[in-house]
């Protein structure tokens, strides 16, 4: 526990208004366990620790204990955890309908019988009172019920009328990471068809530059080993991650890696954290200061010649260009820029670079940041320089962190991507219209202008300046009028009073969610506000992927409750109700028969399982085309088979799933049929392409400036081209003398795809896999042989450099390493220097860095943990740590209410302090998981009645400020400014 409670007492009083009869008499720790139903073994349970076998019986009922009527029969059905990326298992017990119990899934190769405390009670999440049980409106300020059909008939009706006046562009489509990856294919499919590029979700804000760094680097923008396989590690390095409390699970793995070989575990961190706690080295930097830590690390291996020379040589380029920038990083400008000695770093480099195969994991501290690419950039030439890619117990092992946040960026909730990250130009366009069977001139005449069909749409970060801007500074028709929200809080952008004000000034807002969230009570709306109850992913079926890129199909364990619905019905009655609003107001377009015609409908929606047939296939430039419903169902009847380092379905494993990796990660190359295992381990040139084996994506050309940008003298096992080779397409395979390998029904798809230009149809775009098949044949990844660009020449920064934050207490080195200038992007005005010189003036008014980050109790926003009462119970108070001698500057005292006070909008939040040296000296840190209180008002009494979170906090957007990465707008919540005073 974070906050010292004073006693059972104090506790009941603080509680008893948001949650009668929670805590009846105080509770001490084993009384809570206890009527948690997780005594004994339970407490394991808790903790993330595997209890014995013999005490299975003791959490079967997981944290929410039902009552289970022993001499009934036991429905066991499994679904997957909806809070981290981890994916752990749920398996819950099932009768009459009623979930009355967790099991322990012993059997699943990810967390093998364990659960964190968010796991353990994720059972409340269905059970729970303080979901949202019927739609409703706000009429004059007051929330109403009303019917589903009003309901979508009225937001129908409003929709088209913001169309009708503004245009496409002026509905904001914010998705959701809870989605399954059906549902985020659906609502990037009914964004295309409702004709604008503005949709995106909780990627944005957590890991879009990591996809952007990443991608831009070796080809796809993914964690490229699990979990599992670092297991395999001799050195890790967490660096700009929690995983002890943001994915504890997970970090059972790392620190089995730990124990099991003696590995080196190095966190590199502003704040000392429970991660922190476990390393054999812990590096204390400056906040901001990324790129300079690692250039410092890499300047000592260049200097004592521990690079691997060979798999440079081979399977990179651009590697000078960074030789040049890291000499300028010596030992004495690193430690002055980052506080860093350079004995230290010397050390941890030396370990790195010598003690093989290393890893590096990083999380959030590295990609919320205005370099967030760039400090992506930095990781993955490190990864490169050392050859710790593409072999076991290395790689880059990205700890994302909703529960499906890497599926919906794999399936388009992206302003600047289609489905499987074909982008969005006119080549993509026309391949998705094809998958969709719609004609490409009839989708482009659903946007605004042709040119609005290849042009970014706006982020989420940046929605509400989409909003107040004045109009000739926002790149469309209009401002944003309307916004439609699925499953994503309110309180996870920066600048919340601006915020605040976008969200007064919509005509309309929808918000679909199992809960109200945030943006139901930030402001002051009136009117036009909708609340649509949507059930969680355990109350209907779908596949999710973690971070590892394995997918898992998630069973309904029971029918959705009170009135919710699930996401594939509301996008469907919504599009039907469209088509009704159109027709009345006199406009041609429709929606419903277009986007579900090629699904299956039962009890009045699509099912999943038919989603995901139209998902494979057109997903070929991901490989999702190989993961079938029926493949993914088989991983979960039989998940004990599957081995817990390399995930490969064992020998005595039945033969639907002999080989095959756990979760079919991505890319499962070809159609289902072909039976590829999918690839556990990315770039993996030791194995043969059928078997998982592959090599860096050769996606950006064959040459540069006369040097060649595919990989030389390396080659995946079995490879019939021993060397270098580009992406596959008909004209390749003509070249190479395999095109008459292609069937005659897979060349008729081709010439029907190339439309008299079959020579240009490759691997991405072949309807047929035809293309997949052959050069698998051959030994050959259909996405080329390329090499990694330590070189991005598309990029702001090709090689990265290092640029203070925008508000940096270090003016010092403003002229040495400034921001970019001011630009445009993503149809809006994007500042840069122009702000960053604020902190010549506020620097001396706010000293102290902040920074955020997540606590093991709670997850994203927070909505959905802190409605759930054995949370709540554990984490009470939003708070700010601060260092002992900043808080005896100022003369704060443990425990007591400080207000933590923001560089701009005059930003405020009343929060708890907590003294501790876990944060040093001029650095606090703030958890994000609060909301419901806003510069020191509650905000309790705007909730819907019974649907208020148990606990209430102000959240640290509120104190937030601007900057943003110039490749993906994601906005810095890592490293700003403040000041803090006694309340």
């Amino acid at each position: 526990m974070l906050i010292k409670r004073t006693d059972g007492r104090a506790s009941r009083q603080r509680l008893a208004s948001a949650y009668q009869g929670l805590s009846s008499g105080g509770l001490d720790r084993r009384a809570f366990l206890k009527n948690a139903g997780l005594a004994g073994a339970g407490v394991a349970a808790l903790a993330g620790i595997a209890p014995r076998m013999a005490d299975a019986q003791a959490i079967r009922v997981g944290a929410a204990a039902g009552v289970i009527d022993h001499g009934a029969p036991v429905q066991r059905i499994k679904n997957v955890c909806t809070h981290c990326s981890v994916g752990c298992t749920v398996t819950a017990e099932v009768q009459n309908g009623v979930w009355v119990g967790q099991e322990p899934t012993w059997e699943s190769p990810i967390n093998r019988g364990t659960h964190c405390a968010k796991g353990a009670s994720v059972r409340e999440l269905v059970h729970g009172d303080r979901r949202l049980k019927y739609p409703m409106k706000l009429v004059n300020g007051q929330w109403q019920r009303l019917s589903w059909d009003v309901a979508m008939r009225e937001v129908a009706e409003k929709m088209i009328e913001i169309r009708r006046r503004s245009g496409p562009d002026s509905v904001f489509l914010l998705g959701s990471a809870k989605f399954s990856n059906e549902g985020a294919y659906l609502y990037r499919k009914f964004a295309a068809f409702w004709g604008t590029n503005s949709v995106d979700h909780q990627a944005r804000i957590c890991h879009s530059t990591t996809v952007a760094g990443v991608a831009n680097t070796w080809g796809y923008g993914a964690q490229t080993n699990s979990y599992n396989d670092i297991r395999n590690s001799k050195t890790m390095i967490v660096m700009g991650g929690n995983p002890a409390e943001a994915h504890p699970i997970a970090m059972q793995h790392v620190l089995a890696g730990k124990e099991i070989n003696r590995a080196n575990f190095i966190v590199i961190d502003p704040r000392y954290s429970r991660t922190a706690a476990h390393s054999t080295e812990y590096i204390r930097i400056r906040p901001g200061t990324d790129i300079p830590v690692v250039w410092g690390m890499l300047w000592h291996i260049l200097e004592n010649g521990w690079e691997d020379k060979e798999f440079i040589r081979q399977r990179v380029y651009g590697m000078e260009e960074v030789r040049a920038e890291v000499a300028k990083w010596h030992p004495a400008e690193v430690e002055r820029v980052t506080g860093v000695p350079g004995e230290q770093l010397k050390r941890v480099a030396q370990m790195f670079a010598t003690q093989k195969p290393a890893t590096l994991i990083w999380c959030m501290g590295a990609t919320q940041k205005t370099v967030g690419t760039a400090n992506v950039r930095a990781y993955c030439i490190l990864l490169l320089a050392t050859g710790n890619v593409g072999a076991p117990g290395t790689g880059a092992n990205i700890f994302r962190g909703h529960c499906n946040v890497q599926g919906a960026s794999d399936f388009g909730l992206d302003v600047a991507t289609l489905p499987a990250y074909y982008g969005i130009d006119e080549a993509a366009w026309r391949h998705w219209s094809r998958v969709w069977d719609v004609s490409f001139e009839s989708m482009r005449a659903r946007f605004d202008t042709p040119a609005m069909m290849n042009t970014p749409g706006i982020p989420t970060t940046r929605y509400f300046d989409g909003i107040l801007l004045p109009r000739d500074q926002v790149q469309q028709r209009d401002n944003i009028k309307g916004m439609v929200v699925f499953g994503h809080g309110g309180n996870t952008v920066t600048r919340m009073p601006e915020a605040v004000k976008g969200l007064d000034a919509l005509d309309l807002l929808v918000i679909a969610d199992p809960h109200p969230t945030t943006l139901a009570v930030m402001g002051n709306r009136r009117e036009n506000t909708y609340l649509l109850p949507i059930c969680t992913q355990f109350e209907t079926n779908g596949s999710r992927t973690c971070s590892n890129r394995s997918v898992q199909w998630g069973s309904k364990i029971v029918d959705p409750i009170f009135e919710s619905r699930s996401d594939y019905r509301v996008m469907f009655d919504l599009s039907k109700e469209l088509d009704g609003a159109a027709e009345r107001a006199g406009m041609t377009i429709r929606f419903a028969q277009d986007i579900f015609k090629p699904y299956e409908i039962v009890n009045g929606e699509p099912t999943a399982e038919s989603i995901l047939k139209e998902i494979n296939r057109g997903a070929w430039g991901t490989g999702y085309t190989g993961i079938s419903p029926e493949r993914l169902k088989a991983h979960m009847a039989n998940q004990d088979k599957f081995d817990l380092v390399t995930l490969r379905a064992k020998d005595d494993a039945p033969e639907s799933i002999r080989g095959d990796y756990y979760g079919l990660p991505w890319p499962c190359w070809g159609t289902p049929e072909m039976r590829h295992p999918g690839s556990h381990i990315l770039y993996n040139t030791n194995l043969h392409v059928k078997e998982g084996g592959g090599a860096f994506r050769a996606r950006f050309g064959v040459e540069r400036n006369g040097q060649t940008l595919l990989a030389e003298g390396s080659y995946s096992r079995g490879s019939e081209i021993q060397d270098g080779y580009p992406e596959f397409t008909v004209a390749v395979l003509k070249r190479l003398g395999w095109y008459d390998e292609l069937t005659a029904e897979e060349k008729a798809v081709i010439a029907r795809v190339g439309e008299g230009n079959e020579d240009r149809v490759s691997w991405m775009t072949d309807l047929s896999g035809g293309i997949i098949r052959v050069a698998m044949e051959h030994g050959c990844s259909p996405c080329g042989n390329g090499k990694a660009r330590a070189n991005a020449w598309n990029l702001p920064d090709p090689v990265p450099v290092h640029r203070e934050p925008i508000y940096t207490p270090r003016t010092d080195l403003l002229a040495q390493y400034p921001t970019l200038p001011d630009r445009r992007a993503f149809r809006l005005p994007h500042l840069g220097q122009s702000v960053q010189a604020r902190s010549n003036t506020v620097a001396r008014d706010f000293p102290i860095v902040l920074t955020s980050g997540r606590l093991v109790e709670y997850e994203g926003g927070g909505e959905e943990t802190r409605s759930n009462k054995w949370l709540a119970e554990i984490q009470q108070d939003m708070f700010v740590e601060i260092h002992p001698e900043d808080a005896a500057a100022r003369s704060i005292r443990d425990g007591q209410f400080v207000w933590v006070m923001g560089p701009e909008n005059n930003a405020r939040a009343r929060v708890k302090a907590l003294v501790t040296e876990r944060v040093g000296k001029g650095v606090a840190f703030m958890p994000f998981h609060f909301g419901g209180w806003f510069q020191g008002e509650d905000l309790r009494s705007k909730y819907p009645q019974g649907a208020d979170p148990i606990v209430l906090g102000e959240s640290a957007n509120t104190v937030t400020t601007y900057g943003y990465d110039p490749v993906t707008y994601m906005q810095e919540t890592k490293v700003t400014l403040c000041q803090i005073r006694a309340a």
